[in-house]
């Protein structure tokens, strides 16, 4: 009997951050993929599945704002890049601090575990590759399973992540895109932080942002 794979996409809080939940019917496992908040939608979703990873593309606050509610109801281990390992439980650094007005300080749970470039990430008899695509935050990493790619904020539908936060670097960025996205299979889907999804073959014929004449002006939200 084949195992159904089925991701659905939430956007949630005021950034309409997009949390993806993966779950497999044969095994009814589930993982998420960037807890943001308000993630009581995300929960009932998950209701009839264990959940066995939460997995990280990067600790901003629209990414980790309902990571420690989800912690709590499944008990999943946390994965994130060791470049912001300090960033779950320092609200500084996470920005929850700069912007409290949003839902107070962020002080998630501690990572269970590192990721790193290369990594596979055992789930349901399939494997996610992560990829370490810096530029939008230092810790930032993508994750493949199979012909879809969780791009966090490093590429969205014609579009790029930010580059004004703490830590971050347009040229790094761009590297991190050309060099690790790009070279994916044109099919394959790309799954971004905010916004519809894409593939790699329309962002690399159409994103204006990552072109040999493009000039960085500051101004990329």
């Amino acid at each position: 009997m084949a195992i159904i794979m089925h991701i659905q996409g939430f956007a949630l809080g005021a950034f309409q951050t997009n949390c993806y939940v993966v779950t497999d019917e044969g095994t009814r496992t589930a993982l998420v993929i960037d807890p943001g908040y308000n993630p009581e939608i995300v929960l009932d979703a998950i209701d009839d599945y264990k959940v066995t990873h939460i997995l990280l593309t990067h600790a901003h606050l629209d990414h980790i704002g309902g990571l420690g509610k989800l912690k709590e109801v499944t008990g999943a281990p946390i994965y994130i890049h060791e470049n912001e390992k300090d960033w779950l439980t320092n609200p500084m650094l996470n920005g929850s601090g700069r912007w409290p007005q949003l839902g107070g300080p962020i002080t998630d749970p501690a990572a269970d575990h590192f990721v790193a470039e290369g990594d596979k990430i055992p789930f349901a008899g399939r494997e996610l590759s992560v990829v370490f695509v810096p530029g939008h935050s230092p810790g930032s990493v993508a994750y493949i399973l199979e012909d879809q790619v969780f791009a966090g904020d490093t590429l969205f539908y014609g579009s790029i992540g930010r580059t004004d936060l703490p830590g971050g670097d347009f040229d790094t960025l761009i590297t991190s895109i050309r060099t690790k996205l790009y070279t994916l299979p044109p099919q394959t889907v790309v799954y971004p932080g905010h916004g519809p999804e894409t593939t790699v073959e329309r962002e690399k014929k159409l994103n204006p942002f990552v072109r040999e004449d493009y000039v960085y002006d500051g101004e990329i939200e």
